[in-house]
């Protein structure tokens, strides 16, 4: 499968180039993971903002560094590796140990939110710490005998991604569709109004776990692509522009995924495009996720003043409206 997607890949990139222009493999890649990942967290996006859980992904996604930590440390122990190179044949355990440690954390979140009065932030910000906590504590002792790319895991790098991530990010596409396909009624009917949908006889307790193990393994697998920092963003911002321009959650979903879509595309072309002199020197590439995220921000800006000036546009036409039932149509006076 990774040889045949390789081979595609070349070949897109082949047809791609001109005598003027050379198109990389690993920029086909780039341009599929843009892609994938946009439209999974658009997906999800709009789910996450009807839950009110930005704050609750964002600690998904920290707990990331615990995972890759607690990932390292088995693999350390179980093999007995006194270097980086006896490491590398099981880094495959990582991404499980990631989707794992972030399932297992959002779902405790959930039942000690269920079981004590304390506030939903006031909880996930106990697991945030020890999340951060447990990574600081293992991390620097692990480097001495693995290089940690802490970077790459902050602040994502879509050009080092191989064969093998994009059929990572596929499957978690198509597992993303499927589920939310789905579940979509019984996940937004939930958030809504958990009482009146558990009178229904809607699972919502299965349902509100169900959709915490969807949300640790696209954050935790999207990370790769992204990085910690940005993946949130990239969850939360393309919804709530959506939601200024929405009348109805069904427009709100498709918008959302419209929107994280172009953004990716538009985000990473200008990256390729764009770079920064420093004194004097050639300009340098600037950070395709970075780039991503601010026209991502630019998106939610541009959808306030679309916001403003759709209830502008509204205002006059009820007041019209409101004048002409209290004066007539002009021709006919009303009587009093």
């Amino acid at each position: 499968m990774e040889d045949w997607l390789k081979t595609a890949i070349e070949s897109v990139a082949a047809a791609l180039s001109s005598p003027g222009s050379t198109v990389y493999a690993f920029e086909v890649r780039a341009v599929l993971a843009v892609l994938l990942v946009s439209l999974t967290c658009g997906i999800v996006g709009s789910l996450v903002i009807g839950h009110r859980m930005a704050f609750f992904s964002d600690a998904m996604a920290h707990t990331a560094f615990a995972g890759v930590s607690l990932a390292l440390l088995g693999i350390i122990v179980a093999t007995g590796a006194t270097s980086g190179k006896e490491v590398e044949p099981y880094l495959w355990v990582i991404p499980i140990a990631m989707c794992a440690i972030g399932a297992v954390s959002g779902i405790l979140i959930a039942f000690v939110r269920e079981k004590t009065n304390l506030a939903n932030d006031t909880v996930i910000g106990v697991f945030f710490a020890f999340a951060l906590g447990l990574a600081a504590l293992l991390i620097r002792p692990l480097r001495k005998i693995v290089t940690f790319d802490l970077e790459g895991y902050l602040f994502g790098d879509l050009t080092s991604l191989t064969e093998k991530d994009l059929i990572i990010l596929t499957l978690l596409a198509v597992a993303t569709i499927f589920i939310v396909g789905g579940r979509y009624n019984s996940f937004v009917f939930g958030s809504f109004n958990p009482s009146l949908a558990q009178s229904r006889g809607l699972a919502v307790r299965l349902n509100n776990y169900l959709f915490i193990v969807l949300l640790a393994m696209v954050v935790n697998l999207s990370i790769r692509a992204v990085g910690i920092l940005l993946i949130n963003a990239l969850l939360i911002v393309p919804a709530a522009a959506a939601a200024n321009v929405s009348r109805n959650l069904r427009r709100m979903f498709w918008f959302t995924c419209a929107g994280s879509v172009l953004a990716g595309l538009i985000g990473y072309n200008l990256s390729t495009k764009l770079g920064i002199s420093l004194n004097g020197s050639e300009p340098l590439p600037v950070g395709p996720a970075g780039a991503i995220v601010l026209v991502v921000v630019a998106w939610f800006v541009a959808s306030l003043g679309l916001k403003a000036m759709r209830q502008k546009f509204f205002g006059a036409v009820v007041a019209k409206n409101a004048c002409s039932a209290d004066h007539g149509d002009g021709q006919f006076p009303h009587a009093h």
